[in-house]
């Protein structure tokens, strides 16, 4: 969890200096930490970003365990960062952008919780 906070740092950073790109980029892999956080919580592991939204997904979004609201937040920072980083001439703009970073701040905050609750 203390690498998804940091990598939400790092977006916000970002966002600060309009490098949206790169921005969504950190916002996806904050997520990212957090999801797998989880995962690993709950024994369970993939070597892919697939494999990581597919249990995700399978585990938690279907069970109700996260709410669906919350959820989408990864799964859409998951096709925009692969849209940012493979595909040429895509450009995130300040107005995409910014709604997206209190959205990942709320689902690492969720998944945080979740993830201290169990540990206790």
């Amino acid at each position: 969890m203390a690498r998804a906070e940091e990598t939400l740092e790092d977006a916000r950073i970002l966002a600060r200096a309009e490098r949206w790109n790169a921005c969504v980029n950190r916002l996806y892999y904050a997520c990212f930490y957090a999801v797998s956080a989880l995962l690993v919580r709950d024994g369970l592991s993939s070597s892919k970003h697939a494999g990581i939204r597919g249990l995700f997904n399978r585990n938690y979004v279907k069970t109700g365990k996260i709410p669906k609201h919350l959820a989408r937040i990864y799964n859409d920072l998951f096709e925009r960062r692969q849209e940012g980083d493979y595909i040429d001439f895509v450009s995130f703009g300040e107005s995409q952008v910014v709604p997206w970073i209190s959205k990942a701040e709320e689902l690492i905050s969720y998944i945080s919780k979740l993830v201290r609750e169990q540990a206790s």
